[in-house]
């Protein structure tokens, strides 16, 4: 576990190596399996959790799973307006330091993330911001970890609009050296800086990177993910309607499971379902939704023990 002795923060997938990535991943399923082992890890610990935006499975997966390690969860939540409003972002960090032990943020912009993490004298851990989902990501590997007996064979692709957790998956895909297509419709795709970053990471691993805004070009896959196509606080309903008549080609479903030979179907949740997916697929033996929703918490409780574990 040498590799995870270096690391500070959890803040975005493209400041992970190959090998702290690979040991979360193993520690998770540890903890998983073993959970009694790592009761007393966070023992005497408190985590702040701040949340600018509404959250089920964070909410709960972090608070849950903090409480499993022994330590103390404490939710701080949109009461406290958005950061940097009522007082600064890095008043807020060193405020928070006196009494936390790390600090959990799930926020609108990365720059809060960062403005914590530069200014905060205990670990941070990125819970959600507009570029990264590191803790899905995460989460998401474990889960094919668990599914295919070699992960470095996987191939992944996301389909649909292009957004933190897509981004998430590509540069952790990349950094592993997991094979990974995205497919987007056209205009909807990842911004120049996040594709040349994608490109860069998996020159260095030999992985394939492909973006392609043609769903027929999806090529072999051995899971496809997909994620809502409208935004949360994104439902104007004549901007929604064009969305889905766009989108409509790339919804996922039974055929193009079949099209790309796919065994697995994942997503981050919340579904709309009978859009980005159909309801049959979601709810099938094909799904692994909720392995993945479980696996959020040993994830980050993985995050956590290495960041702050006794």
């Amino acid at each position: 576990m040498s590799s995870l002795h270096n690391l500070q923060h959890f803040l975005a997938d493209d400041q992970l190596t190959k090998s702290q990535i690979l040991a979360l991943i193993t520690l998770a399923l540890d903890i998983k399996q073993q959970p009694k082992k790592y009761n007393q890890a966070l023992a005497g610990k408190s985590v702040a959790m701040i949340f600018e935006k509404p959250s089920l499975r964070t909410h709960v997966s972090f608070d849950v799973g903090i409480n499993k390690l022994g330590g103390h969860a404490l939710y701080l939540g949109q009461q406290n307006g958005k950061l940097g409003e009522r007082e600064r972002v890095s008043d807020y960090a060193k405020n928070l330091s006196c009494y936390a032990d790390a600090i959990v943020a799930r926020v609108f912009e990365n720059s809060s993330i960062a403005g914590l993490a530069q200014h905060a004298s205990v670990p941070v851990l990125n819970a959600l911001c507009d570029l990264y989902h590191p803790c899905q990501a995460l989460a998401d590997f474990v889960t094919l970890t668990e599914n295919f007996p070699d992960l470095s064979q996987v191939k992944l692709a996301y389909v649909g609009d292009a957004n933190n957790v897509s981004n998430s998956l590509m540069l952790m895909a990349a950094t592993i050296g997991v094979d990974f297509t995205l497919v987007c419709p056209l205009g909807h795709g990842p911004t120049e800086e996040m594709l040349t970053k994608g490109q860069e990471l998996a020159k260095n691993t030999g992985s394939v990177f492909t973006f392609t805004t043609d769903i027929t070009a999806i090529g072999q896959q051995d899971a496809i993910y997909t994620d809502t196509w409208v935004s949360m606080g994104d439902e104007n309903p004549s901007k929604k309607a064009t969305i889905l008549a766009k989108f409509a080609p790339y919804q996922v479903n039974h055929q193009l499971m079949v099209k790309a030979g796919a065994c697995i179907v994942m997503h981050c949740q919340p579904a709309h379902l009978e859009e980005e997916i159909t309801t049959q697929l979601f709810d099938s033996e094909m799904s692994v939704v909720f392995q993945s929703a479980e696996n959020r918490m040993w994830a980050q409780n993985a995050v956590l023990v290495t960041l702050l574990g006794n």
